[in-house]
């Protein structure tokens, strides 16, 4: 994580459509006087301006300024850009361009979201496409930023859906499938809370199971009692009830077999949700459902909030359950106004259903299909948007809908409409639109307010932040430790606490942190190894958790040597030892196995979820160093079939691939990729050497280099990738994939040395 001085001057709440889904959080706005139709060109034009830049997402408005997220440029020179621009003219103020990295993302499926607006500061939230978390202030300067990848070991997908970061209070929450460490370890679809002015992590929440994909759903805001609480769909096919303010899960309901994407909306103690994927008691694919809000939350007792989490009360759906229809829609939400609920199906059907009886008023073909975008009701229409680049205004009425325009405009569109100021804004993959005029309404709408402290507020635990440490050697961090009562209101700050280490009953690695806490502060052991552990934190009758982590410096070796093989396997019948704790996201990916005298490094094959493992196990702010290890491949059908493995260096794959013989460097299989011959045998050791060099300019090359192990390295370097604008910093890693997790691969002998 990068972290900057910070410092928050008092303004007044800044006015704007701040957020995807508007003040109301459905697809709502209170202003009037939009026009009836969006004209491109001629006598009836109301086109005010148009930005050249590529999009799939949503813009949000704050004053007199305009935030949109795209994408431009090609191939290895493609970058996601935030852009500042003036809502009257959509002219640059600043940008904001960064590239892709280590992921999956295919087909330019880039900034499939939306920024988030904080109405209090004016600072600008955006979770990017392939898992950073960066805040900037309304100068365009970054504030702090996380590769989530890197930190907390976010997954990618090819589809590149990001969602939009929430704010509430002092919070800002993002969300992605990680893969981590610890109770974290396993791969499943998590909630994180930072501090939006210091960017130090609150709290993690993991309210499913394991998800069969990722999910954008945005977290939608409620007070329930005292307690504020958030409503989001999850990528295990769950409707999730979640504490803000601690991350605890409260509830899920089980809606389908896949993910859940859409957002969901909420009218008068019923929720509404809508999925695309297989059912859970029936064969057809996608439902819309209305859910009873319970009024009461599920008791987990008061001191439930920070000792350990426990599991969600699961919903009873005949119980739960208002009423369905079998509609299918996977990633577009729908909008609610005036008690009534509108979707666009995926085969491009408007429906308009009321939202507590469930009751349908009336359904109308648009179009051939739809995907992502929302419909937008606002002056008594909806504005609705297709893929094809069609975009529609309505007019719903009682029992029908009638369309009294159709615009064409260049390039698909995926995102959703914003409207603000007499304005409204689409975003195509071509270019940003702008159409309606110079002012109109300025709303005085914000998103509902948290419910004042109870009545019964009473101290019952102690929260700490940054509740999530990572240290290098010898480094020192102040620790925050705050009561809070039942409902997760902060009620004394700055409290004195003792800290002891602690071990959780069910941890399979019984290991600690090498780090001492004395007067709230953390100092991590100047040994240059990797650990990590928790801390059980007391204050008086109060006590708290917090994880943390040691990564070592550069230079650092491990060649698993000191390991004790004592774990008895499940399937093979051997004795291994699980890979250093602090590793992200290692425990389920390798193992520590004896091959030939020698302890190394195993990828696992009993979870095709992790048939690729990326691990990282330094930290992302490094830069100019080289990585050397040993690796090898196992193979299959009379060695014609073999995995891959390789190492991370500053952001990019340096990979021996098997079956094709290839040295490859890569970053983005799409961007950043290129490969010389190299060819190399099963069950025999290679040893991998690379380095990345980056000019002032900005400019890179990777080099990389492979040989027989125990034979001369070769004098010159075996491939050498340009990058025009390379990646500057990143955590050195490794990466092992065994396709259908048939091939184990391995690796030994790691080393990382200073350029």
């Amino acid at each position: 994580m990068g972290l900057a001085a910070v410092t928050l001057t008092s303004v007044a709440e800044i006015d704007g459509w701040t957020n995807w889904r508007g003040p109301h959080q459905s697809g709502r706005s209170d202003e009037t006087s939009l026009p009836d139709k969006l004209v491109v060109s001629g006598p009836e034009k109301n086109l005010l301006w148009t930005h050249e830049i590529a999009g799939r997402g949503s813009v949000v408005t704050a004053g007199d300024k305009v935030y949109a997220w795209g994408y431009r440029g090609d191939g290895p020179d493609l970058q996601e850009v935030l852009l500042s621009l003036d809502e009257a003219n959509g002219k640059k103020l600043w940008e904001h361009a960064y590239n892709d990295y280590l992921s999956d993302t295919v087909y330019s499926r880039y900034s499939v979201g939306s920024p988030t607006v904080d109405p209090e500061t004016g600072w600008i939230y955006l979770m990017t496409t392939n898992g950073g978390v960066k805040c900037l202030n309304p100068k365009g300067e970054i504030q702090w930023e996380y590769s989530l990848m890197e930190r907390f070991g976010r997954l990618t997908f090819p589809n590149g859906r990001t969602g939009a970061p929430v704010i509430d209070g002092d919070l800002v929450i993002a969300r992605g499938v990680t893969s981590y460490w610890g109770q974290q370890g396993p791969a499943r679809d998590r909630f994180y809370a930072f501090n939006k002015t210091t960017g130090e992590s609150v709290w993690a929440s993991t309210p499913g199971v394991a998800p069969k994909d990722s999910s954008f759903s945005t977290p939608v805001l409620a007070n329930i009692g005292g307690r504020r609480v958030f409503y989001a769909g999850t990528g295990d096919g769950n409707v999730v009830c979640v504490d803000v303010r601690t991350g605890q899960p409260l509830w899920r309901f089980q809606a389908s077999q896949g993910g859940v994407n859409s957002s969901v909306v909420i009218h008068d103690g019923v929720l509404v949700t809508i999925h695309g994927k297989e059912n859970i008691d029936a064969s057809e694919e996608g439902r819309m459902i209305g859910i009873r809000l319970p009024k009461n939350l599920p008791d987990h007792g008061e001191a439930q909030l920070i000792l350990k989490d426990k599991n969600p009360t699961i919903a009873n759906g005949s119980e739960w359950e208002l009423w369905r229809h079998p509609l299918s829609m996977f990633t577009s939400s729908p909008a609610v106004a005036e008690g009534r609920v509108y979707q666009v199906t995926k085969t491009g059907v408007l429906v308009c259903i009321d939202a507590k009886t469930g009751k349908l008023h009336y359904s109308k073909k648009l179009n051939k299909d739809q995907i992502h975008s929302s419909p937008l009701f606002a002056d008594g229409k909806l504005f609705v948007c297709f893929p094809n680049g069609k975009v529609m205004v309505l007019h719903p009425k009682a029992s029908s809908v009638e369309i009294l325009h159709e615009a064409q405009l260049e390039g698909e569109i995926f995102g959703s409409p914003t409207v603000w100021n007499g304005k409204i804004y689409i975003h195509t993959i071509k270019k940003l639109y702008c159409f309606g005029k110079a002012s109109g309404d300025r709303p005085k709408t914000s998103l509902p307010p948290a419910a004042s402290k109870p009545n019964d507020s009473k101290a019952v635990a102690l929260q700490v932040v940054p509740n999530d440490i990572l240290l290098s050697p010898g480094e020192k961090l102040k620790l925050a430790v705050n009561s809070i009562d039942q409902y997760g209101n902060i009620l004394e700050r700055d409290l004195e606490g003792t800290f002891s280490k602690f071990i959780p009953p069910t941890a399979r690695v019984k290991t600690s942190m090498n780090a001492i806490v004395d007067n709230n502060i953390i100092t991590a052991d100047a040994k240059n190894v990797a650990s990590a552990g928790a801390f059980k934190v007391t204050s008086g009758k109060l006590n708290g958790i917090i994880r943390g982590r040691i990564l070592p410096k550069i230079p650092y070796t491990e060649d698993f040597e000191s390991a004790s093989l004592t774990v008895d396997h499940p399937i093979d019948g051997i004795k291994f030892a699980y890979p250093p704790l602090a590793w992200t996201g290692a425990r389920l990916k390798w193992e520590i196995r004896n091959v030939e005298g020698s302890n190394v490094l195993r990828k696992t094959l009993d979870r095709v979820l992790f048939q690729r493992a990326i691990t990282i196990f330094g930290d992302p702010e490094s830069s100019d160093y080289t990585i050397q290890c040993d690796v090898m491949s196992d193979s299959a059908r009379r060695g014609r079939s073999m995995g891959n493995i390789g190492v991370i260096n500053q952001r990019y794959f340096i990979t021996l691939v098997g079956n094709q013989q290839l040295l490859e460097v890569s970053s983005n299989h799409e961007r950043v990729k290129e490969s010389v011959p190299f060819k190399w045998s099963p069950r025999k050791w290679y040893t991998l050497k690379t380095r990345v060099d980056v000019a002032p300019d900005g400019s890179g090359v990777v080099k990389a280099k492979a040989w027989p192990q125990g034979e001369s390295e070769p004098s010159n370097w075996a491939i050498e990738v340009k990058h025009k604008k390379a990646h500057k910093k990143g955590a050195p890693g490794i990466i092992g994939f065994s396709p259908q997790s048939l091939k184990a691969v391995y690796i030994d002998n790691i080393k990382t040395t200073w350029n």
